[in-house]
Parts: structure tokens; C-alpha cells; sequence
């Protein structure tokens, strides 16, 4: 880099192009050569940690279109589009989706999808693949896969890595088998089995930086102990119905309700009727915030369309009275949420 801003030595220059929001950058690549190459240079980002200007942005994949990933700006109300996720699988689904040092990781699924000619499903129902997006060259990368393939599983991120466990084999067989990926070594190893395996779709909370692994209809869980290096199981309560984590508090969606998990009991914190025919959508939690994501609409008594959704829904929990806002609805994407993660930039 040389002379990035006539005057100003580079270091300097550096810093201020670090404060342009992330939105701008393909803008800010068009100015000139040197600047094409701040923006897709590793030490931008670097320096944007450095001066606090780092970005949280919510990622988000649906049904339609196909294997199609879109960032939303929280702070612009934007939605951000990215490169379709070149996987061979069409439809993927069933995947696991964390962020990490900067990059966005997909990890395993497939797709129930059939052939319409030959009757063939075009992909497995469950693979070992694993996609990272780095949105500094704004490409899709192949990673090492996984040792055992798998959908339907629990997957985040614990100390900067990545942990996934349970779930399905390509076979529809649920399995125990639990593994660890170092995203900086590109390097997947195995950790102790979960306890309990069961025949339905698990999934995860983090709280306390812990993760805690929950099966459908199984009224039990089992928390991952990083010191002992295995899995400790607590009768618990089933949670039923989609979650968020909202600073280290578990909030739970049931029967028109939005619900705060307290200990082992419940307290209704806002109605949420109006979803009660929404399905497929994602719920997620970022900052005060609790995210209403896509899904599919069904049929009324006198309709049977099926409505696909783009809608995004907000309740801020920050204040003595939680509000519902609406943001700008999905730009591309739109139906059932395939995929639901935060990136921070």
C-alpha cells in the first residue's frame, strides 16, 4: 500500500478507512487500486478490532433461492447478499451454521431433494462437508471435513472453536459421535461421545460458555464440560418450540407465547399470537434484540396457498415493556430458514 490518502502516511489512512461501514466496501474498492486492496486485505479487518469499528451482522440462508446466504445490517436495516454457496447438494438443508474468526463455517447437511426425471435424491441426506465465507476476499472456501457425516445436529462455538455433536448419518441412524475443528489449523479431532443419543433432531444453547444439547421430546440435557472432557446429563425440562439466547438468558416461544427460561420454570414475558401459523422460521437473539426470521405461512380454512415469508420481526427486551418492531424484510431470500448465525466483521 502506498499513499492511500494524499497527505496522510498509511497507517493513518488505514485507520480511517476502518470506520467506513462494511456495506460501503464495494464502493470504497472502486476509488482506486490501492484502496481495491485495503479493502480485500487482511489488515483492514485487523484494524478495524484495533479502533473498534467491528460489525455484527446476522446470516441468514432459507429455502429460496437455493444455497443463497444474505447478511443483515442492524444498523442500516440492510440486507447484504452473498455468493452462492457453491455446494453440489441442491437445497441443502439439516446443517450447522457457526461464525469464528471472522468467517462464516457451514457445516454438513444435505438435501431430501429428488431428481424430478429420474426419481434419484440429487445429495445425501447427510455429509461431512464444510464451507467457511471470508468476507474479505468474499469468497466460499472448502475446509477439512468432518470425521463422521451428519445432519440434524447440535453445532457451536466454544473458545473460538467449532464443536459438533449428534445428529444423523447419511443412513438416517442417529449417532453419539461428537468432534472439535481449530479453525486456524484447518484440523477436526474427536472428543468424548454424548451420553444419550436419541431418534429425533438435537440442537444447542450456549449459556455460560457452555454448550448445552438438547433432543426433541426428550426431557433431559447434556452439558459438554471442556475441563473434564466429557458430557455431564441433567433431567431438565423439554424445551419445546424455537429458542433464543439473549445475554446469557434463554428465551422459548410456545402455544402464542414468548417465555423467559428461569431456572425450571417460566415467566411469559410478550405475546407472540400472531406467528402461531408461521413455521420454519428462525428465532435468534442479538444484542437486546430477539429476531423473527422468515418461514412459511399456512393454508386457511378457505386457502390452501402456502405463503413464503422474507419478514423479519423484532422484539427489543431492553426496556420494562417489550416492543415489536418490523425490519426490512429479506432482499433475495425468503421460506423456511435453512440456516441462522451472527458474523462479526
Amino acid at each position: 500500500m502506498s499513499e492511500l490518502i494524499e497527505g496522510l502516511p498509511d497507517a493513518v489512512a488505514l485507520r480511517c478507512l476502518a470506520r467506513v461501514p462494511f456495506y460501503l466496501h464495494p464502493k470504497l474498492e472502486l476509488v482506486s487500486r490501492s484502496w481495491r486492496a485495503v479493502v480485500h486485505s487482511a489488515e483492514l479487518f485487523k484494524t478495524r478490532q484495533e479502533v473498534n469499528s467491528t460489525e455484527d451482522f446476522l446470516c441468514v440462508c432459507a429455502y429460496e433461492p437455493e444455497n443463497l446466504w444474505q447478511l443483515y445490517d442492524p444498523l442500516c436495516d440492510l440486507w447484504i447478499t452473498l455468493p452462492v454457496l457453491p455446494s453440489q447438494v441442491r437445497h441443502l438443508a439439516y446443517f450447522g451454521a457457526v461464525s469464528t474468526a471472522g468467517k462464516l463455517f457451514v457445516l454438513g447437511g444435505g438435501s431430501d431433494d429428488v431428481d424430478p426425471l429420474t426419481g434419484d435424491h440429487d445429495g445425501s441426506f447427510a455429509t461431512d462437508d464444510v464451507w467457511s465465507y471470508d468476507p474479505v476476499t468474499r469468497q466460499w472456501a472448502m475446509c477439512a471435513s468432518m470425521l463422521v457425516p451428519r445432519a440434524m445436529f447440535a453445532c457451536c462455538v466454544l473458545d473460538g472453536k467449532i464443536v459438533v455433536a449428534g445428529g444423523f448419518t447419511s443412513c438416517r441412524k442417529s449417532i453419539c459421535q461428537a468432534e472439535i475443528y481449530d479453525p486456524e489449523k484447518n484440523v477436526w479431532a474427536s472428543i468424548p461421545d454424548l451420553q444419550r443419543a436419541h431418534n429425533t433432531a438435537c440442537t444447542e444453547v450456549v449459556i455460560g460458555g457452555k454448550m448445552h444439547v438438547l433432543h426433541t421430546e426428550l426431557s433431559t440435557l447434556q452439558i459438554y464440560d471442556e475441563e473434564r472432557q466429557g458430557w455431564i446429563v441433567y433431567d431438565w425440562l423439554s424445551l419445546q418450540g424455537p429458542m433464543a439466547v439473549v445475554k446469557g438468558e434463554v428465551y422459548v416461544m410456545s402455544h402464542g407465547l414468548i417465555q423467559k427460561q428461569v431456572g425450571e420454570e417460566r415467566k411469559v414475558v410478550v405475546s407472540a399470537s400472531e406467528f402461531r401459523r408461521r413455521i420454519g422460521f428462525a428465532m435468534t437473539g442479538m444484542g437486546d434484540d430477539i429476531y423473527i426470521i422468515g418461514g412459511v405461512i399456512g393454508p386457511e380454512r378457505w386457502n390452501w396457498d402456502i405463503k413464503k415469508v422474507s419478514d423479519v420481526d423484532i422484539l427489543t427486551l431492553g426496556s420494562e415493556r417489550p416492543v415489536w418492531r418490523q425490519a426490512t424484510p429479506m432482499s433475495r431470500c425468503k421460506g423456511t430458514v435453512f440456516g441462522c448465525t451472527q458474523l462479526r466483521i
